[in-house]
């Protein structure tokens, strides 16, 4: 059953995230995952729990796949430049 990690993030550094989305692209995509949405326009129409500012959503094969790509050794320096340029919210939530 697939699994997605969403990422909802804040950018503090743009210039550098951009050096992040070229490096992370091809490591998804290593892991089996696919980008689904990166980013685009958001039209929130209920936001009680909270307000998103950035979506990201990726498609893995299934959950184990989601995870191993985020705790990977060749994802760690790459992920180490996200923390350092953005502030994040991710969750991996199972597929239907």
């Amino acid at each position: 059953m697939a699994a997605y990690i969403i990422v909802d993030t804040r950018i503090n550094d743009p210039e550098a995230y951009e050096e992040y989305k070229a490096l992370a692209r091809p490591l998804v995509e290593r892991h089996g995952g696919i980008y689904r949405a990166r980013g685009g326009d958001l039209d929130v129409v209920q936001n009680e729990l909270w307000s998103p500012t950035r979506i990201v959503l990726l498609e893995f094969p299934d959950m184990e796949s989601a995870r191993n790509f985020l705790d990977s050794d060749d994802y760690a320096p790459v992920k180490a430049m996200r923390y350092a340029h953005a502030d994040c919210t991710t969750v991996i939530v199972d597929g239907i």
